[in-house]
């Protein structure tokens, strides 16, 4: 019985231990909110009851009574993404296999009982795993290494909810801002129309120069309906993005994209920064401990896979000719052990070492495509910027003076109808570039953001629309 209560005792400490390590593990989400609460400017949480439900959905219509702003859009994103939440349920997976790693084996525990003639046997036994008890801290380190590449993961999917969130509101916006520029004109080129139409019935207009004004306000029509599709199609795609429906999807946005800042901010050590703040590298290095401790554990116990303590008590009772009734005690302690005798654990040894330098190569790849894809990320947002700067400055303004002019000249009889129509097909063009252009920086910032601290999703952030032609279909996104 000593044997007994001896293991009894060290797997209730063992035990005691591991509870008190889960409940420290139980608090893994505080480490995800402290992590991206800085890097998005909102704290993530958790909606895991009804009541959380319930706030999330008077927190967005809250922010759904007022137009839609870009940092409304990544809390609305995070409170109702249910891909998201399924990520804090896999960090919580991997919580709960901490507290499992915490844990030994469990004992096994035999009882047996022999009757025949005069005989009667009472056998007690119970068996605990050795190896179980001295791997545990080795195991724990395990754990603990996965459930931090697990946070890390966490996080990584919380940035790039925020990142998503973003990029689709400033492609939504920027669709509306288009169709509303797109209106403006509309409403030159249809009076323009009318008037070819009136001038063309009284003799005032021939019949190329009237075909000419009407096939440009046909044209635009065509820009219209099809820049007024785009609008629905971003706006539902950014419906879908914050996680909305039923009868809570009508988005209000606001009219245009924010203003270009003054100035773009310096990312000298953009590099430096993406290394140091990447929750996706990090993640890597964890799952790299993980297995560095693995093989370890693997060398170690590379011969013997396990060994048992035997702790047996039996009980008999017998009943001699006489009627004398003699009674037998025993105790037994012992080791159960495997033998080595075909599998010398190479197989396992090797399985383990080539699964860490796999790990461990494709982590310094990851380490070099992070500081390319920092350089990249900055190189398209100061490319973006001087872009759209460079429409907003010169473009624009020199095009609104060409058709003032273009129009005096025509009023005055010193130009054709036609040269009227390539200026304000040009001036539309020009119009639609520079949207493209402002949304194209705004996106590219975005990307810059998660370039430097993760959330990516390969999503090109220089790619932007190419130029519209004069008087063409307007750029796809």
């Amino acid at each position: 019985m000593r044997a007994e209560r001896t293991l009894l005792r060290l797997a209730a400490a063992v035990a005691s231990a591991a509870v008190l390590g889960g409940c420290v593990a139980g608090d893994s989400f505080s480490v995800v909110r402290e992590r991206t609460a800085n890097e998005i400017g909102t704290a993530p949480r958790i909606v895991a009851t009804d009541a959380d439900a319930a706030e999330v959905r008077a927190a967005t219509a809250d922010l759904l009574r007022r137009p839609l702003t870009a940092d409304a859009a990544v809390r609305i994103a995070l409170s109702n993404s249910r891909s998201l939440q399924a990520a804090y349920n896999e960090m919580g997976i991997a919580d709960a296999a901490l507290i499992r790693g915490s844990l030994p084996s469990n004992p096994k525990i035999g009882i047996s009982r022999t009757t025949g003639g005069a005989e009667f046997e009472i056998e007690r036994e119970i068996l605990a795993g050795i190896f179980g008890l001295v791997t545990l801290p080795v195991r724990r380190e395990i754990a603990s290494e996965q459930l931090r590449a697990a946070q890390m993961r966490a996080a990584e999917a919380t940035l790039r909810t925020a990142v998503d969130a973003r990029r689709q509101f400033h492609r939504a916006v920027a669709a509306g801002e288009r169709v509303a520029g797109l209106r403006e004109v509309k409403v030159l080129t249809d009076a323009g129309a009318d008037l070819a139409k009136k001038l063309g019935e009284s003799g005032g207009m021939n019949r190329l120069d009237q075909a000419r004004e009407l096939v440009l306000a046909a044209e635009l029509d065509n820009q219209l309906a099809r820049a007024r599709l785009d609008e629905r199609l971003e706006k539902e795609r950014l419906v879908r993005m914050l996680g909305l429906w039923g009868d809570v999807t009508d988005v209000k946005l606001p009219p245009r994209l924010p203003k270009l800042p003054a100035s773009v901010r310096s990312a000298a050590d953009a590099e430096a920064q993406a290394i140091a703040r990447r929750v996706d590298l990090q993640a890597a290095r964890h799952d790299l401990a993980a297995l560095a401790a693995s093989l370890g554990l693997t060398q170690a116990t590379r011969f013997v896979t396990d060994v048992e303590l035997i702790g047996a008590r039996s009980y008999s009772r017998s009943f001699g000719e006489d009627g004398h009734r003699e009674t037998t005690r025993t105790r037994k302690l012992g080791l159960e052990l495997e033998i080595p005798l075909f599998d010398f654990g190479a197989a396992r040894a090797l399985d383990a070492e080539q699964r860490y330098m796999r790990a461990a190569n494709l982590l310094a790849d990851k380490a070099i495509k992070v500081r390319s894809e920092a350089r990249e990320a900055y190189l398209a947002y100061r490319g973006t910027f001087e872009i759209a700067r460079h429409h907003e400055t010169r473009i624009l303004p020199l095009r609104a003076v060409i058709q003032e002019e273009s129009l005096l000249h025509y009023s005055g009889m010193l130009t054709d109808v036609a040269a009227l129509l390539a200026d304000t097909k040009a001036q539309i063009a020009a119009r639609m570039q520079a949207i493209d252009a402002k949304r194209d920086f705004w996106i590219a910032e975005n990307e810059l953001r998660a370039a430097l601290a993760g959330g990516g999703s390969g999503v090109s952030v220089g790619g932007g629309s190419a130029p519209a032609a004069a008087g063409g279909e307007p750029a796809g996104h």
